[in-house]
């Protein structure tokens, strides 16, 4: 089981501008690695949710944490996702 590499968060961070310390990227925009510097983005193909503390994080009933992130209808279903694209 593999897959391909489509894009990354700190490519993403540069080319729009993300306001944050550190940002993950999923291709589904489903799975993400746990983030643990803030401000941070989850992002997608198509945009990105920002989380300014990691209160803000760890409360987000979207997000299911544990050694990964789950999301699981994807973070553009997360209120104050923006789109890119």
């Amino acid at each position: 089981m593999g897959g391909y590499k489509t894009n990354s968060g700190e490519n993403l961070k540069r080319l729009w501008k993300i306001p944050a310390v550190q940002v993950r990227y999923h291709k589904d925009g489903t799975f993400f690695m746990p983030v643990d510097k803030f401000p941070a983005a989850l992002c997608d193909p198509n945009g990105y949710v920002l989380f300014e503390t990691k209160d803000q994080y760890a409360r987000s009933s979207f997000l299911d944490i544990g050694s990964r992130i789950n999301v699981k209808k994807g973070i553009w279903n997360i209120p104050g996702y923006i789109k890119m694209k």
